[in-house]
């Protein structure tokens, strides 16, 4: 069996969980910014609505993380997240490419299963497939909002990970999530993911500025890895969130070990490739 085919599964795992959040901001994005919908009628305060869908995302984003499936392939559901972990030398290179490739896939067939679900309503100008675009302060305000914001994640990823709060990275992350929506959202639309918006533009056929997404969120998780890496030193699993009852690809834990081959890597233990 190949390393490709052996993995396939984790790949497989990668693009289902990015497919389900983007069905998810799909559906949240046409309930709240619809104006057919009841709760755009109930709700016209468009801050209070951000703040809503942000809860919703970052929701999400925890129920992913810390699903059988999360646990399985380390969630990172973006290509941000696995590129600057093989950069930190913690994933390997056909892994990476298998993670990135399955991101955007998995991307595109959300967008496209909400279409078929949410039909025209997804493609309203309020909705615009949740477009991911600059704000009014233009590219330069929503280009370095878009690092700041990667940078704080990813900084947060690689702190705690290894760490007896590993166990908690997975809510940081949605609770970064939430705020980012609330209250960067305005500025570039809050991606920190190349796939996400690559699905959004795919669908709506709108490729403005997605180059900005494409740059901004790397170079801003490379800058928070490298800060927080320097703060402390680590070498643990790439894996967001590390059950015992999850095997892993990345540092060799198995569910059941055999005791005959010694006890097998601790979740989420620092470990050398």
């Amino acid at each position: 069996m190949t390393r490709l085919t052996e993995h396939l599964p984790e790949y497989t795992i990668e693009a289902a969980l990015l497919g389900l959040f983007m069905l998810s901001a799909c559906a949240f994005g046409v309930l709240l910014e619809h104006p057919a919908s009841f709760v755009h009628r109930w709700l016209p305060d468009p801050n209070l609505r951000r703040l809503l869908m942000g809860v919703a995302m970052g929701t999400t984003a925890v129920v992913l993380i810390y699903s059988p499936w999360g646990g399985r392939s380390g969630a990172h559901f973006n290509p941000s997240v696995t590129a600057v972990f093989y950069w930190l030398g913690r994933i390997s290179r056909r892994d990476a490419i298998g993670y990135i490739a399955a991101q955007f896939i998995g991307g595109m067939a959300g967008v496209l299963l909400a279409k078929a679900l949410l039909g025209e309503r997804l493609a309203h100008p309020t909705v615009g497939y949740v477009l991911t675009q600059p704000g009014p302060f233009g590219l330069g305000a929503a280009f370095l909002a878009e690092v700041v914001i990667s940078a704080l994640l990813m900084g947060n990823v690689v702190a705690l990970i290894g760490t007896p709060l590993a166990r908690w990275t997975g809510v940081f992350c949605g609770v970064l999530v939430m705020l980012f929506i609330t209250l960067e959202a305005p500025l570039s639309g809050m991606s920190m993911n190349p796939a996400r918006s690559f699905a959004s533009a795919a669908g709506a056929g709108q490729w403005q500025a997605l180059w900005l997404y494409f740059t901004a969120p790397p170079l801003g998780m490379a800058l928070g890895a490298a800060v927080a890496k320097r703060l402390r030193a680590t070498t643990a699993c790439p894996k967001l969130y590390h059950p015992d009852s999850q095997p892993c690809i990345f540092c060799g834990h198995l569910p059941t070990p055999d005791l005959r081959a010694g006890p097998a890597a601790a979740p989420g233990e620092d470990v050398t490739p």
